[in-house]
């Protein structure tokens, strides 16, 4: 039988047991890999390790991640380009890291697809838990979370205004049209669906949708804008996902022009 494809300068990849997730750590640092490695592991994840962008490219071709801890900059690609081309293979969630503390730099992390950001220095406990928060998300048909198993009002289809989610395949369409919507635009737009004329504040968002209760807020602010890029009509003039000024967001499927 072939053996896979091991890309040079990256450790073997290990089997990853059933039920385990797999997790891409790419920091050019090695003591910052090995102790975000090594904190995952014990967390039960199977890690596979990459030191530049090139690197991390072919182990993510090599091995799909079920998610990627992806520092900002590295030598030869820096984590933007790396995010950009490993989300143009496909849905795969990305956790950001940065020693920046522009913020700039951080909104264009989300911009491109990442799911979260961490800021260094950080903590590697608080690192895998959002590592877990995010990687629960991604799998609500397994039951891993009450009321997220099939059948649950968590877990049923939902429809308006032409948008149909389904959240236990984790598939959303437009008008019949695939969407390709980032982890958290999925379950920020599945939110909205659930809860449709209500005004959400940006605290209320992060607190249902991301289940923090600390966090930049600029977070909420660029994700319900590529939200908007992807569902309105006229992402300029929102029509769905309105702005309530002085509050927050309101999902309103009645206010549309035409079908």
């Amino acid at each position: 039988m072939q053996q896979p494809y091991e890309p040079p300068g990256a450790q073997p990849a290990e089997r990853k047991p059933a039920g385990a997730a797999r997790v891409l750590v790419v920091d050019d640092d090695p003591t910052v890999a090995e102790v975000v490695s090594g904190y995952l592991d014990r967390a039960g994840h199977v890690v596979d390790r990459a030191g530049d962008g090139p690197t991390a490219l072919a182990r993510a071709a090599a091995h799909r991640p079920d998610l990627v801890v992806l520092d900002l900059m590295l030598p030869g690609m820096d984590g933007l380009e790396v995010c950009r081309r490993i989300r143009g293979r496909g849905p795969v969630p990305v956790i950001m890291l940065t020693a920046r503390g522009d913020e700039d730099d951080r909104i264009l992390g989300l911009e491109v697809g990442a799911d979260d950001y961490v800021t260094k220095p950080f903590s590697p406990r608080e690192l895998v838990l959002r590592v877990e928060s995010v990687l629960r998300r991604t799998r609500p048909a397994n039951a891993t979370e009450p009321g997220a198993g099939e059948g649950s009002p968590a877990a049923r289809p939902l429809a308006a205004a032409g948008l149909v989610v389904d959240p236990a395949a984790r598939r959303a369409t437009k008008h019949g049209a695939p969407l390709a919507l980032t982890l958290r635009e999925f379950d920020l737009l599945a939110f909205f669906l659930r809860h449709p004329g209500r005004a959400f504040s940006r605290e209320d968002l992060m607190r249902e949708v991301w289940g923090w209760d600390f966090g930049d807020l600029s977070t909420v602010t660029v994700h319900v804008r590529r939200l908007r890029g992807k569902v309105e009509d006229d992402p300029a003039r929102p029509r769905l996902i309105q702005t309530v000024w002085g509050v927050g967001y309101r999902f309103d499927p009645s206010d549309r022009q035409g079908s």
